[in-house]
């Protein structure tokens, strides 16, 4: 297989309803973003992201952000699917400070990508435990925004 190919699964938005603050720590200044809830839509499954899941971002030295984020999706019949992803996010400092301040910027001007796995004990969606995904996402204002894709 020369390229990887893939399938939108959904759009996840996100709800960011704060930030904890740890520091700055031998890896770099780590705070935790606590996800509010949101929406999930795609075609095979859509929903809502339950409260209480958080994103453990770490800005690095050399000004790239990781984030470690874990989420409980609920579907619109009713099954909780755990999702968790890792991420990375860069761009020229301009761009990253813009998005830093919350300010809209062009989504192709950084970049922000995912590796994504789920978990769930819903017979109807254990193929999510099966696959590999991965996520492209952008950072407006309002909140996290992701297209994540299963490869096929």
């Amino acid at each position: 297989m020369a390229e990887l190919r893939t399938a939108h699964l959904f759009t996840l938005t996100l709800e960011v309803a704060g930030m904890q603050p740890v520091g700055a720590t031998p890896a770099g200044d780590r705070r935790v973003g606590l996800v509010a809830g949101g929406r999930f839509q795609g075609a095979r499954l859509s929903g809502t992201v339950l409260p209480g899941g958080a994103d453990w971002i770490m800005l690095r030295p050399d000004g790239a952000t990781t984030l470690d984020v874990r989420l409980v999706l609920q579907t619109d019949d009713g099954a909780a699917i755990g999702l968790t992803y890792r991420g990375m996010r860069h761009g020229p400092p301009e761009i990253m400070d813009r998005v830093a301040r919350g300010e809209p910027v062009p989504p192709g001007s950084y970049y922000f990508r995912t590796s994504v796995a789920f978990e769930t004990a819903a017979e109807r969606y254990a193929w999510l435990n099966r696959i590999i995904a991965v996520g492209t996402g952008e950072r407006p204002p309002s909140g996290p925004v992701y297209d994540v894709f299963e490869v096929l």
